[in-house]
């Protein structure tokens, strides 16, 4: 089976998300029978984060995700878009309130619109978490995180929690295809 390798390394936004979708269509086009995402992230726009999640699940390969070290905030909707989900040993997970960066003056309208969108951004955030770990023997209290208390999760928690299959470094062997995603 033809494997090919992205590294996904930077940030959640326009630019990566573009990136991102142009790489795992060219790694299409050259034959990829399945694609290996390597994550390593911070997080950052929801509207990135949940286009990648859905542009990942709709591909017509398998999509295995692994952590390459931390997988933080949004980075966590995009790494469960992995029907296999591995990470490293030295790896991490981090889940924490979302916050916003406002410029300049906003009215009433505005905030209420940006309170609304902010709501439904962690019930979808929610509801992904909870479908793609159904079955975990350790719930992740998916609200509490998202609104005022962050939780990291190593490997073994990860495991527990439904977020990986399985705890596995994953060397590279020399003859793979690799792409990169960075900022």
């Amino acid at each position: 089976m033809a494997r090919h390798i992205i590294h996904y390394t930077g940030p959640i936004n326009s630019s990566t998300c573009g990136n991102l979708i142009n790489t795992c269509s060219r790694a299409l086009q050259q034959g990829a029978e399945l694609l290996q995402l390597n994550i390593a992230t911070m997080g950052g726009e929801c509207s990135y984060g949940f286009t990648l999640y859905n542009f990942l699940r709709s591909l017509p390969v398998p999509v295995h995700t692994h952590n390459l070290g931390t997988v933080e905030s949004m980075g966590n909707i995009i790494f469960l878009a992995g029907s296999h989900r591995t990470a490293c040993a030295l790896s991490k997970f981090l889940f924490h309130p979302f916050h916003w960066t406002l410029h300049g003056s906003v009215d009433h309208a505005r905030m209420a619109e940006y309170a609304m969108s902010l709501d439904y951004d962690l019930r979808l955030y929610e509801q992904i978490v909870v479908e793609r770990t159904e079955g975990a023997s350790e719930a992740l209290d998916v609200p509490r995180y998202l609104m005022a208390y962050p939780r990291i999760l190593g490997p073994e928690e990860a495991l527990r929690c439904g977020l990986i299959q399985a705890i596995n470094d994953l060397p590279i062997a020399a003859d793979s295809t690799q792409w990169s995603v960075h900022a």
